[in-house]
């Protein structure tokens, strides 16, 4: 599931693959873009912003970025030029880039647009401080989290406003790490801060590898103390995990140790 980490890594993949390039072509396949070609254009930078992949190209004195959002299921990948591609279906491709040594594919990618560099930070303006950014501020994420103290912790750290780069999976093993319960409202949670400050090193602990983990094991079966892990033992008590059957939406799913993470009395 791509979070701030995956969305890290791939920005680089594409910089390794494609940086200081120009496109000897693309194929748009979503309908907002379907006429655009891209040939002629170099690749001058590849950045993530929280969820977000921004691919920067220029040409003469013109500079455009290419954004694209992974949500849950998107992805890039690079080929040599000639290499057969695999891995994902075709009718999944939105996105193909050529250039002489590298072919960059995206699969099922989100919120896909074509816009003039000046124009990313209004794009970008409502995300709270980047996880992996160099804007990150632990104090600023916790106060903008503590501005809603009604809503539930689990809600608000999937919150971009609040904080940009954490999804289901951080969330689930933040709040287990920090004995809270997903529901528990930001108002009743302890420690702020520490919390999004975990939330910072976890991420940040797995940027430079793709098989992510939170249990420092990087064991099949062993990489989360609780996300995936319905109806298994908890590894810090054996209590059965358990997953919500409250959000109904596999985009909020939540999972949690009923010991080790009680609801407050």
């Amino acid at each position: 599931m791509p979070e701030g980490d995956t969305v890290w890594k791939t920005a680089r993949l594409l910089e390794s693959a494609l940086l200081g390039d120009v496109l000897t072509g693309s194929d748009f396949r979503v309908p907002q873009l379907a006429t655009t070609d891209l040939s002629g254009w170099t690749v001058a930078g590849s950045a993530s912003r929280g969820k977000h992949l921004l691919l920067r190209l220029t040409r003469d004195d013109r500079a455009m970025t290419l954004h694209s959002h992974l949500r849950m299921d998107g992805t890039w990948r690079v080929f040599a030029t000639g290499e057969r591609w695999g891995g994902r279906p075709a009718h999944l491709i939105r996105v193909v880039l050529r250039t002489g040594r590298s072919v960059a594919v995206g699969y099922h990618l989100h919120e896909v647009a074509l816009l003039p560099t000046a124009q990313e930070a209004a794009l970008l303006a409502h995300l709270g401080p980047d996880l992996l950014g160099s804007d990150w501020d632990s104090a600023e994420a916790a106060r903008r989290i503590a501005a809603r103290p009604e809503a539930p912790i689990g809600e608000a750290l999937l919150d971009q406003r609040n904080l940009a780069g954490i999804g289901n999976v951080y969330k689930a093993e933040v709040l287990f790490l920090r004995g809270l319960w997903p529901w528990t409202p930001v108002s009743a949670v302890p420690d702020l801060e520490g919390t999004v400050r975990l939330a910072q090193e976890l991420v940040a602990s797995n940027r430079d590898r793709w098989t992510r983990t939170t249990t420092g094991s990087l064991r099949r079966g062993q990489t989360s103390y609780v996300y995936g892990r319905r109806a298994q033992p908890c590894l810090r008590c054996g209590a059965a995990i358990r997953k919500s059957s409250v959000e109904q939406r596999e985009e909020r799913v939540t999972y949690w140790c009923p010991r080790c993470q009680p609801e407050p009395a």
